[in-house]
């Protein structure tokens, strides 16, 4: 039986997802900033697809644009607002947000702008008190992931938002993980940013978005057309785009529901193994889809190989990072030593993942636990 439960990297396409691309790459391949046929019928797909994405977070159309990846929203919402922002150089984020914002914020620092780096709680919480405290006059973002693409945990957006709303700072959120699998509602919430993602819910890779805010001063990164309301350059990509709005459109509250399900099943079973532990929060604080568990005195990877043999695929960070030997920057700002963090394994499910596949990993997770801490060096 092969199991795939390395979801937070990537998703299978759905079948319903690729037919609804494949009318645009033959017979209805026209570019949509053109005034014939071809291009009305390949804009009306692109405002059909906008309006889908818009109404799932309760935005208005223009308020979404399309991009090329989640790490390309990313870049464009916290270098789009740092540059808009002449009279404020300073960022605040967190220690546990995914690459695509910290090698941003890097980036930023070495042209002069300073970041602040919050901590987080053994179970990945920021601390409203130290966020509140670190906003200065100087502070022109506050960047936090909704979700952690590790360890799940989900962030409160709205206590967020409302301290940066009172110190007047745009707040920008990495939904990538969470989106379709946590609500977002932008009217309650009032955030100004939020990065998504088509490959993490079963569309195409190569298509992401961001949701700004009407009002929000960003400048765009990609300099050509006026696409995108002039705040990306470039032809868009309108088989991906159409994707991307009909894995949106499938996604439901059931799925939801099936995964929760299945991933507590398959945490209470993880445990029952001696000597493991999990990371991150529980319950409705934790991503539907997320498991990530130590397991003491064996490396991760040595068990990640052995699950890879038995058909079984996950992971032990991570996509981005998972050729880096160092150990999970999540996991030791979490307070894991080294040695602790290199024995974890994520596993992430999908709406596709059965029952069966489960009792399947729990069956087989056991026996190669106990093998690989037979000749442990680090018991």
């Amino acid at each position: 039986m092969k199991v795939y439960l390395d979801n937070g990297a990537t998703t299978m396409v759905d079948k319903k997802v690729v037919d609804s691309m494949l009318p645009f790459y033959v017979d209805k391949f026209g570019n949509a900033s053109s005034l014939h046929q071809f291009g009305v019928e390949a804009k009306e797909a692109l405002d059909n697809a906008r309006k889908i994405i818009a109404n799932k977070i309760n935005a208005d159309p223009e308020e979404i644009v399309f991009t090329g990846s989640g790490s390309e929203s990313d870049n464009l919402a916290i270098k789009g607002i740092a540059y808009s922002n002449k009279e404020k150089n300073h960022i605040i984020t967190s220690k546990i947000e995914h690459p695509a914002v910290l090698e941003t914020c890097k980036v930023l620092e070495k042209q002069g702008f300073e970041v602040t780096y919050l901590k987080v709680d053994k179970e990945g919480f920021i601390d409203l008190n130290e966020l509140k405290n670190s906003i200065t006059n100087k502070t022109c973002l506050v960047s936090i992931m909704h979700a952690n693409n590790e360890i799940g945990t989900i962030q409160d957006l709205k206590k967020i938002k409302d301290i940066c709303k009172e110190k007047n700072v745009y707040f920008h959120t990495d939904a990538v993980q969470s989106f379709t699998k946590v609500e977002i509602d932008v009217k309650k919430i009032n955030v100004d940013l939020i990065s998504f993602s088509s490959h993490k819910i079963h569309g195409p890779k190569g298509v992401g978005a961001l949701y700004v805010k009407k009002g929000t001063e960003i400048k765009k990164l990609i300099h050509g057309g006026h696409q995108e309301f002039d705040l990306r350059a470039g032809t868009e990509n309108i088989p991906g785009i159409v994707g991307f709005a009909e894995a949106v459109r499938l996604g439901n509250k059931e799925h939801v529901t099936s995964m929760a399900k299945l991933r507590d099943k398959l945490i209470n079973g993880l445990l029952k193994i001696k000597d493991t532990q999990l990371n991150g929060a529980t319950g409705n604080k934790r991503l539907c889809n997320n498991v990530n568990i130590i397991f003491r005195y064996i490396e991760g990877e040595s068990l990640l190989l052995k699950l890879d043999m038995n058909e079984i695929a996950v992971s032990t960070g991570s996509a981005c990072s998972s050729q880096d030997l160092r150990p999970s920057h999540v996991l030791t700002a979490l307070g894991l030593r080294a040695d602790v963090a290199h024995s974890s394994i994520r596993f992430t499910l999908s709406r596709f993942t059965t029952e069966k596949e489960i009792d399947y990993v729990l069956k087989v997770i056991p026996k190669l636990v106990e093998e690989l801490r037979q000749f442990s060096p680090l018991k």
